[in-house]
C-alpha cells in the first residue's frame, strides 16, 4: 500500500493522511507517513505536541546528511544522482502512536528544473519508500501540483486527491489525473471532504467517475476543534474515523 495524498491547500489532506496512518497502525501494520508539505503539520495530526513538532529537522534541511550522501559541498559542485538512502526512513523517522513519521521538508528552489542535491536526496528517499514491500507508505504531499512536475511521487501505487464540493476542486482532480499519467501512475482516486448534504454528494457523484470515488468525509466541527487545539483528529472525531475506515476498506481490497 503506497499512496500519495494530494490536493489544494486546506482541503483536508493531512486529516485523511493521519487517520489512515493510525488506522493501519492500529492493525499492527508497519506504517511510514512521509510529510512532504513545507507547511509540515502531519506530526500534530498524528498526535505530537507542538514542541515535539518544532524540534524535528526536515531531511531537506540536514545539510551535513545531504553532503555526506550526495557528495555535494561548497567546494564540490558534482554530486551523486542516486545516493544511498535506504537506511534514512528508519534512522530519521519519529515514532508516534505506532506510525513512523518522516518529515521530508521541501526544496526552496522549486520547479521542474530543480536538480539540486537536496531535491535529488528527497526524490531518492521517496523512491526508496516504494520498495518497502510489506509496509504501508502514506505521503502527505504539498499543496498544489508542483510536486507532480518534479516527479517526487512518481513511483507510488496511486494518488488520492482530496477535494471539496466545487468546480475548482473537481478541476484539480482532472489536472492531477493528467499529470499522474505522465509519471506512469494510472490510478488516481478521489475523497470528497467537507461534504454538507445530499446536494453536495450528488454534485460530487455527477462530476467524478464512480470507479474513482473512494468516499465522503462530511463537514465535521469536531475536526475543526482538533485543528484549533493542535490535536489529532483521530482522538476527537469517531464519526470521521468511521467514514475514513470505509475508505480504507476499499483500499484494502486493492491489496487482495
Amino acid at each position: 500500500m503506497k499512496v500519495a495524498i494530494t490536493g489544494k491547500g486546506g482541503v483536508g489532506k493531512t486529516t485523511l493522511s493521519s487517520t489512515l496512518a493510525r488506522l493501519y497502525a492500529d492493525e499492527g501494520r508497519t506504517v511510514l507517513a512521509a510529510d512532504v508539505d513545507p507547511d509540515a503539520n502531519l506530526g500534530l495530526a498524528l498526535g505530537l505536541s507542538q514542541e515535539e513538532v518544532d524540534s524535528i529537522i526536515p531531511i531537506s534541511k540536514m545539510r551535513t546528511l545531504v553532503e555526506e550522501r550526495t557528495g555535494a559541498t561548497d567546494a564540490n559542485k558534482f554530486y551523486k544522482l542516486n545516493p544511498y538512502v535506504a537506511d534514512i526512513p528508519d534512522k530519521y523517522s519519529k515514532d508516534i502512536n505506532g506510525v513512523k513519521l518522516l518529515v521530508m521538508g521541501t526544496v526552496d528552489v522549486g520547479g521542474s528544473g530543480c536538480v539540486c542535491p537536496e531535491h535529488v536526496m528527497l526524490k531518492s528517499i521517496l523512491s526508496a519508500l516504494t520498495y518497502r514491500k510489506n509496509d504501508v507508505v502514506i505521503m502527505d504531499m504539498e499543496a498544489g501540483l508542483e510536486h507532480l512536475g518534479r516527479g517526487t511521487a512518481a513511483n507510488m501505487d496511486q494518488f488520492i486527491v482530496v477535494i471539496e464540493p466545487g468546480a475548482r476542486s473537481v478541476q484539480t482532480f482532472r489536472n492531477v489525473k493528467r499529470l499522474a499519467a505522465d509519471l506512469g501512475v494510472r490510478k488516481v482516486r478521489v475523497v470528497a471532504n467537507k461534504v454538507r448534504d445530499a446536494a453536495d454528494e450528488e454534485f460530487i457523484r455527477s462530476a467524478i467517475p464512480e470507479d474513482a470515488l473512494l468516499g465522503f468525509i462530511h463537514y465535521n466541527p469536531e475536526i475543526m476543534d482538533a485543528d484549533r487545539q493542535g490535536k489529532s483528529p483521530y482522538d476527537f472525531s469517531p464519526t470521521a474515523i468511521e467514514e475514513i475506515r470505509k475508505i480504507k476498506a476499499i483500499l484494502d481490497r486493492d491489496e487482495i
